[in-house]
């Protein structure tokens, strides 16, 4: 039986790095997708071979969605000269950046590249796959526990992820006559390099976030990739148009 096919957008680093090594681990093949890290991103590919699996790495610019038609025919190049013409069995929208500044002080400039990588680049990708898109295929989209409580400094970047979770619910419904499941997923803090890796790196706010967490720490990078990979699970097939927080219980 073939593998299942896996597209994962941003998976040169961080969770999307983890995220697809963990699909690796269950017997995906992975597309990955990367905006500068080539080289990380083919070393991430490259673990994901050394684990049995099928792996490529193709560039891809949410910044500017007006490339998303060249990226779409380059990947369905790639599905027929790679995998026979076979069609994605999932789609994750990992992707983005993370904007810390007042609300009194954010550009419209930040607001733009917010919107574009995190709104407007998936939900147009998402359209242009879905000839590529197999039946019964998952879709699982990346949002933040900030979307559930406020922290100063994250405005725009938090509106940016409503928005995703109200997305959620509208390609739930609207490709459930396919039986595609759409779900999001919204990681509380976690220690990676996010946004400048201030999580990771700062004693003081990782304390702090610990100390508001019912389970008493942080979260890594595993916690996030262990959920990616159950949501993507045939386990998973009665879950869709749910928002499911991996925070390990922040201010409750």
């Amino acid at each position: 039986m073939s593998n299942k096919i896996v597209l994962i957008t941003g998976a040169s680093r961080g969770l999307g790095k983890n995220g697809a090594l963990k699909l690796a681990q269950a017997g995906f093949d992975l597309i990955l997708t990367y905006q500068h890290n080539a080289l990380e991103a083919e070393q991430v590919a490259e673990q994901a071979r050394e684990l049995g699996q099928r792996a490529v790495a193709l560039q891809l610019d949410l910044a500017a969605p007006d490339t998303l038609p060249d990226f779409v025919r380059c990947l369905s190049e790639t599905l027929q000269s790679r995998w026979n013409g076979r069609t994605l069995d999932a789609l994750i929208h990992n992707a983005g950046i993370g904007v810390h500044t007042p609300f009194t002080e954010t550009s419209m400039a930040q607001f733009d590249q917010l919107l574009n990588i995190h709104v407007k680049g998936p939900y147009f990708l998402t359209q242009q796959l879905l000839p590529l898109l197999a039946d019964n295929a998952r879709i699982l989209q990346l949002s933040t526990g900030l979307t559930r409580f406020a922290i100063p400094g994250y405005s725009a970047y938090a509106m940016m992820k409503g928005a995703v979770e109200t997305m959620t619910l509208y390609l739930a419904k609207e490709l459930a006559p396919r039986g595609i499941r759409v779900n999001v997923l919204a990681p509380g803090a976690i220690e990676t390099d996010f946004g400048g890796g201030a999580v990771r790196d700062n004693q003081a706010i990782n304390q702090y976030l610990a100390a508001n967490t019912a389970l008493g720490r942080v979260g890594q990078p595993d916690d996030i990739g262990a959920v990616m990979r159950l949501l993507l699970s045939d386990d998973a097939g009665w879950i869709t148009a749910q928002r499911i927080e991996a925070s390990g219980g922040m201010f409750l």
